[in-house]
């Protein structure tokens, strides 16, 4: 049993989930926020974090910015900067990071690589995409009469509750390096998974494939982001619309 844990994004889609497990049965489980109430501290700052790390023996690295260049590089230097040599540093990435030309994947593969190079004893998870982060996409996508889409894409949409399971289980035991990696149970191509969407909300929309040019497009369409040999999660993407989507009442946002 570990000591003391620190979670980064501890009030995010997974941070929340793994939190919760954790909670169960550890009497120190901090959450870093910058909002007023938990342990606040900014990692795009650095503001905090030495008082948050103090003690800490396990750090839960789920933080990150995917709509800002530059700061998850920044954040994780100034978090393994604050945290004592020994302690345990877990980072969940995303699978394809090391072959994938979109900018956010490539910041995430030089976290990785940091967190590699520090000499903390660490456990890098990488995961597909998460259902939610899914239905979020395809509510976008989907908001006017005509839907179009990117040819040739596939996705392997991942439950964030059975990410959080596997996380919590690899906070528990000794440091493991880079871990295999977790997807989810199908990859399928995004038209099937949107019309799986707009059938679970009873809407219906024209669907217009487009192709799209440029690297970033061309790895997508290749796969670089899929594990189709780690299909470990359950929970198929149409089981989690089942459980979370009303007909008629599509719910916005991602959460």
């Amino acid at each position: 049993m570990t000591g003391s844990i620190l979670v980064t994004g501890g009030t995010g889609v997974l941070g929340r989930r793994v939190v919760d497990r954790l909670k169960d049965g550890i009497r120190d489980v901090r959450v870093l926020s910058r909002k007023p109430g938990l342990y606040q501290g900014d990692l795009t700052t650095g503001e905090g974090l030495p008082e948050a790390v103090a003690g800490v023996d396990t750090i839960v690295h789920l933080a990150s910015a995917p709509r800002t260049r530059g700061a998850d590089v920044a954040g994780a230097r100034r978090l393994l900067g604050a945290a004592a040599p020994g302690t345990h540093l877990l980072y969940i990435s995303i699978v394809g990071v090391d072959g994938h030309p979109y900018w956010y994947y490539q910041e995430k593969f030089q976290v990785e690589q940091l967190i590699e190079a520090s000499g903390l004893p660490y456990t890098i998870l990488r995961a597909t995409q998460f259902h939610e982060l899914m239905r979020f996409i395809i509510q976008g996508m989907t908001r006017a009469p005509v839907a179009p889409y990117p040819m040739g894409w596939s996705m392997q949409p991942v439950d964030s509750g059975e990410v959080a399971d596997r996380m919590t289980g690899l906070v528990l035991g000794a440091p493991a390096g880079r871990v295999p990696d977790m997807g989810g149970p199908e990859v399928v191509p995004l038209r099937e998974l949107i019309t799986t969407y707009l059938r679970a909300t009873g809407r219906r929309r024209l669907l217009v494939p487009i192709w799209l040019p440029g690297k970033t497009a061309a790895a997508y369409r290749e796969g670089r982001h899929l594990t189709p040999e780690h299909r470990t999660g359950v929970i198929t993407f149409e089981e989690f619309l089942a459980a979370t989507v009303k007909p008629g009442t599509p719910a916005y946002g991602y959460g």
